[in-house]
């Protein structure tokens, strides 16, 4: 306690020149870092982490150092503002060292590169930083520095769902210690023998200013939350208009009963995959086209540490990138598939939504790059291959405008079953990463596994045995009921498997890639778009509006330009093997991975030139005659059994050419109404009658709570049929499918 005493005089005494000056600059970086939580939604977290570590250290070389090196403190807050900056980056590197100044500058442009956006919110805020602690020298200038930032964050309360009390405490609090300080400043001023003496006991002096404004904090927020009083200017003004501006109390980010809010977002690639869950409402807007030569799902990026919450990159995902990419150029692979048949496709990707993604999208893996932006120009600086992620980055993606069109050829593994039930999905030093668990993941995820793969006799059984138990035991939607969470487990997985039983895609190839994991096969998560949707007049005939076209016999490659919107987004999973690489499996109920298979033998027909020789002695007009009645039985017979035979294994062929011309005529929106007409039939036979002016929604509502085990698919049904009957959006074939799902699970259930 003496040594503490005497550290806290040495500290004073040190600081004691121009103490308020110093405690002045940690009052303006304070408020600035309280008053930027407006942006909270709009700037990344590491964005937050960046400018909050820069703004502290230029405070702290602003408290060691004297006031009169000015100079030498801008130099020295200018370089650690870079160091935290470059701190908190995840930089991107690349193979090779350079050889020529040219190359050395090109590398150094490289990483300069990276530090943007970042460096520029760090300048700006120091900027601001240095300005006002310059300015704020007088207790009238102080007041209307708070006032300023008090007025900044109630005004940001109006436009947005965000709980800023807190913050808006913390400025009042560090104002009140500000305004302690500026008087006591004016103590040492007009009484300096008074000052020393109570320099002498800087506890005595601080301890109750710190009791006082403790309790005051305090009180503030144990008060009762109740309507404002006083009201922000923008508050004021749009109520003089007569217009209503929404008032949020308590804590507004937690689904509070006064919060007028759904907290689902909207469909479409994400960024932040750290925390998993929730629902979502679909958004149709387009996003790309592609034009290709084989559909495919549209790969992304790949994550592999899961937390129990969601995925994030490890560390080890910091691997060394190819950047030498020319045109045509092949991309180098970590993969070994020395045993794969691969298939080559072609595609042309052209952007229609302008916002910024991280990778280019393709089929994956990629193989070469034949042009980014226009065909003539060169390939840009920006882009680079993670050989072992399967990603072709777009490097300082924050800023830099995305591609507007490029044009690559991925080279996709062939899905051999026969051959990947030979091999074992490989264990290594490099798929090591793709095995990790947390500890805390509950053991009854682990025994699930088990049992569901008990009879599996290969690697590759096991992971079709999870991607089937997950397909038919458990139910797509976009927006599960989270109320059936009974907060015993804080596991993502364990509360999908065992509580909700019910999700979309990043439930299923979550809970997928972790029980891989826990059976010891090398698992990854991966996002991107599903193919998306072909025009009308490139599967079907002239004259064909819609409907369910046999596109698989018109075109069995998918060839075509998809238009893949948000509602697209997807996720699934990638598993390695060895000798074939990472295969990918289809976990989500409803959607279908669009594998390439190998190519079928053609069939061995007989050899009918050796007939044999005849007992007798015949004619030749006899043996031709024999041979040639002979020949014409064999054949017809032949013939008719390999009509059987190919009637069998087409069966599926037959039944959707049946389908297609009993709905020819129909769009999709038109097959949904068609279904659900269907499911009302099915329903009145088995008793649930709907009244003579009852509506849909009425008879379904009433069903509902007539029935609660199928109250959430009569929810989703209903969804289904209001949107295709009265939303101008139109639906997809995939769509219509998955509600042709639910309709005949219900139907089964009846």
């Amino acid at each position: 306690m003496i040594l503490l005493f005497r550290l806290i005089k040495r500290i004073f005494r040190y600081l004691a020149p121009d103490w308020y000056v110093k405690l002045s600059s940690l009052f303006v970086a304070l408020m600035i870092m309280n008053t930027i939580a407006v942006f909270e939604g709009y700037w990344w977290e590491e964005t937050f982490q960046i400018v909050n570590a820069a703004l502290l250290l230029a405070v702290a070389v602003d408290i060691i150092m004297p006031l009169r090196l000015r100079v030498t403190k801008v130099i020295a807050q200018a370089v650690l503002l870079l160091i935290s900056t470059i701190t908190y980056i995840q930089f991107d590197t690349v193979y090779g060292k350079p050889e020529t100044w040219n190359e050395r500058l090109d590398l150094l442009w490289f990483y300069a590169k990276q530090l943007d956006p970042f460096i520029w919110f760090v300048c700006v805020l120091f900027f601001m930083y240095l300005l006002f602690s310059k300015w704020v020298t007088t207790r009238a200038r102080m007041i209307g520095f708070v006032s300023v930032n008090l007025l900044s964050l109630t005004i940001a309360d109006s436009f947005t769902p965000i709980w800023l009390w807190d913050k808006v405490a913390w400025i009042v609090f560090l104002g009140l210690i500000w305004l302690v300080a500026a008087h006591l400043r004016r103590l040492e001023r007009s009484h300096p023998r008074s000052w020393q003496e109570l320099l002498e006991y800087p506890l005595q002096l601080l301890l109750p200013v710190a009791i006082v404004l403790s309790l005051l904090m305090g009180i503030g927020v144990l008060m009762p939350t109740v309507s404002p009083i006083l009201q922000d200017p923008y508050t004021i003004w749009k109520e003089s208009k007569g217009e209503r501006v929404n008032v949020f109390l308590g804590d507004k980010g937690l689904n509070s009963p006064t919060q007028i809010s759904t907290g689902d977002t909207s469909s479409g690639y994400g960024r932040d995959d750290t925390k998993l869950g929730g629902g979502f409402n679909y958004d149709y807007s387009p996003v790309m086209t592609v034009t290709t030569s084989h559909r495919a799902y549209w790969r992304g990026e790949t994550k592999s540490f899961y937390s129990g919450d969601g995925w994030k990159s490890d560390n080890n995902e910091d691997e060394p990138l190819f950047s030498g990419i020319v045109k045509d150029g092949v991309l180098p692979l970590q993969d070994d598939r020395s045993l794969a048949e691969t298939l080559s496709v072609e595609q042309t990707v052209s952007m229609i939504r302008k916002d910024n993604y991280p990778v280019l999208f393709a089929a994956s893996p990629i193989s070469s790059v034949h042009w980014v932006g226009k065909s003539e120009s060169p390939i840009p600086n920006g882009l680079a291959w993670a050989p072992n992620a399967h990603e072709l980055r777009w490097s300082n993606w924050t800023m830099r405008d995305f591609p507007a069109a490029y044009s690559v050829r991925s080279d996709i593994t062939v899905l051999d079953a026969e051959g990947l039930s030979k091999t074992k999905a490989e264990r290594s030093f490099q798929t090591e990463r793709y095995l990790q668990l947390p500890s805390e993941l509950p053991q009854r995820v682990k025994q699930l596994a088990l049992d569901i793969t008990e009879g599996a006799s290969n690697d590759y059984d096991r992971a079709k045995l999870l991607e089937t138990y997950l397909r038919e035991n458990y139910v797509y939607t976009n927006k599960p009921d989270l109320s059936k969470l009974s907060g015993s487990s804080k596991d993502f997985v364990d509360q999908f498997l065992f509580e909700l039983k019910e999700g979309y895609c990043d439930y299923f190839s979550t809970a997928m890639a972790v029980m891989s994991r826990s059976l010891g096969l090398p698992a990854r998560w991966v996002k991107g778009f599903a193919p998306g949707a072909l025009p009308v007049s490139e599967y079907g005939p002239p004259g064909m509006s819609g409907g369910i076209p046999d596109e698989g016999e018109r075109n069995p490659n998918g060839e075509g330009t998809y238009t893949v919107r948000n509602s697209d987004a997807h996720s699934w999973v990638e598993i390695y093997f060895d000798g074939y690489g990472w295969i990918p499996f289809e976990a989500t109920a409803g959607f279908s991975f669009p594998y390439t298979l190998p190519a079928e033998a053609a069939p061995v027909m007989p050899d009918l030139t050796d007939i044999g020789d005849s007992p007798e002695p015949v004619t030749a007009a006899q043996a031709n005659g024999s041979l040639l009645k002979t020949g014409l039985w064999i054949s017809v017979s032949l013939l008719a059994v390999l009509i059987a035979v190919w009637a069998v294994l087409r069966r599926k062929q037959f039944v959707q050419v049946w389908r297609s011309f009993r709905f020819r005529s129909f769009t999709s929106d038109e097959r949904i109404v068609w279904e659900t007409e269907r499911l009302l039939r099915k329903c009145r036979r088995k008793g649930l009658e709907r009244g003579e002016h009852e509506t849909l929604r009425e008879a379904l509502l009433r069903w509902s709570s007539d029935g609660k085990p199928l109250q959430s698919d009569w929810r989703e049904v209903l969804d289904g049929f209001e949107r295709a009957k009265y939303s101008s959006v139109k639906s997809s074939n995939e769509e219509a499918d998955r509600f042709v799902g639910k309709v005949k699970s219900i139907m089964q259930q009846l």
